[in-house]
């Protein structure tokens, strides 16, 4: 039985469009993320990929946090899990928040609580949510503008939680901490 290896390719080896939004990111971010280079192996996949992740939401920054790093939890991805600790750093979160919030939960604040909580059941149960679960997500102030942007970012990081999980590159965040 033949195991395949997958690899994260250079920026040489991946086509011209790809290696210009590869330049862009770097710019951006520093230093090209393996994620980023593992996509652009696919012609259009890293243009679409950062079109759907970039795109205008009704979620502020640590509410998107809040749903990156519950998906990426409840999905077992590593590569997202640590990338997540750390952008939910630069965005205020502490280690302890982080690791709570990976649990499906945020003590700490009563409407990421409800958010969190939402997302865990969104990813968990394929959106089968409670009415419990649902009413809180409302009642501590999100809208269905809200709802729909939870769902579309919960996707988004689906992508990338299933893409590593099957690919396992590298991962080049400094690794979280294991729950």
């Amino acid at each position: 039985m033949t195991t395949t290896a997958f690899s994260v390719p250079k920026k040489e080896e991946v086509s011209e469009k790809n290696q210009g939004i590869l330049n862009q990111v770097e710019k951006q971010v520093g230093f090209i993320p393996n994620l980023y280079a593992y996509y652009a192996k696919n012609d259009t996949a890293l243009a679409d990929y950062l079109a759907l992740n970039n795109r205008k939401s009704t979620l502020r920054a640590k509410e998107k946090e809040v749903v990156n790093l519950v998906t990426s939890q409840i999905n077992g991805c590593r590569y997202c899990q640590s990338a997540h600790t750390a952008i939910g750093k630069m965005n205020g979160f502490s280690e302890d928040e982080i690791l709570e919030i990976r649990k499906g939960s945020a003590s700490f604040d009563a409407k990421l609580d409800a958010l969190a909580k939402f997302t865990a059941e969104v990813v968990k149960n394929r959106a089968q949510v409670s009415a419990e679960v649902k009413e809180a997500f409302f009642n501590a102030g999100y809208s269905e503008a809200n709802l729909i942007d939870v769902i579309v970012l919960v996707g988004d990081k689906i992508i990338s939680n299933y893409i590593h999980n099957l690919a396992g590159f590298e991962i080049d965040f400094p690794i979280s901490k294991e729950l």
